[in-house]
């Protein structure tokens, strides 16, 4: 049986080694200091298209994430508007951008592609995506479209979303 492609087993690392490059250095922590608990959700983590399928709000017992630029949140508080037979679940377990964009829910638009896209869609998109997504879900991850090339290879254009809970550097 053959293993993974070798790309494959590489991007993983990649994410890793991007992640800590574009990580400030860590504070040091005196021994008189005790470090503060993290308050804050699950980990953040890198998602394939396929993990992130797997949570778009069928199983009872799963949260449920959808990703808008590339940005995963955690939307099961939200329950009433992305569960199952939910008016919004088409948007669930997938990168949606284009959905959202467009406030469509036309399956051909639930999509990371925003290839024309007006200048009014991308407005709408940047204000749906902070003024509700960042404002209202935690951020729990990131589409590996986000943080890697197409060749497998580190997104040097990967910045991290600011949010209270979120210390990239705790991250990964």
């Amino acid at each position: 049986m053959a293993g993974p492609a070798p790309g494959r087993r590489l991007r993983p690392l990649a994410a890793l080694a991007l992640v800590l490059a574009l990580s400030p250095a860590l504070p040091a922590v005196r021994a008189e200091q005790t470090p503060r608990p993290a308050e804050r959700g699950p980990p953040v983590r890198l998602f394939t298209e396929e993990e992130l399928a797997h949570y778009g709000g069928e199983e009872e017992d799963q949260p449920i994430y959808m990703a808008v630029k590339g940005v995963v949140f955690d939307v099961t508080s939200g329950k009433e508007f992305y569960g199952r037979g939910a008016p919004y679940n088409a948007l669930t377990g997938k990168d949606s951008t284009r959905g959202v964009a467009k406030m469509s829910l036309d399956p051909a638009d639930l999509t990371h592609d925003t290839t024309g896209l007006t200048a009014q869609e991308l407005r709408s998109l940047d204000d749906v995506f902070t003024k509700v997504y960042k404002a209202k879900y935690p951020i729990v991850g990131y589409t590996a479209r986000r943080i890697l090339n197409e060749d497998g290879s580190p997104n040097l254009d990967f910045k991290p979303e600011d949010q209270p809970h979120f210390d990239i550097k705790d991250e990964f």
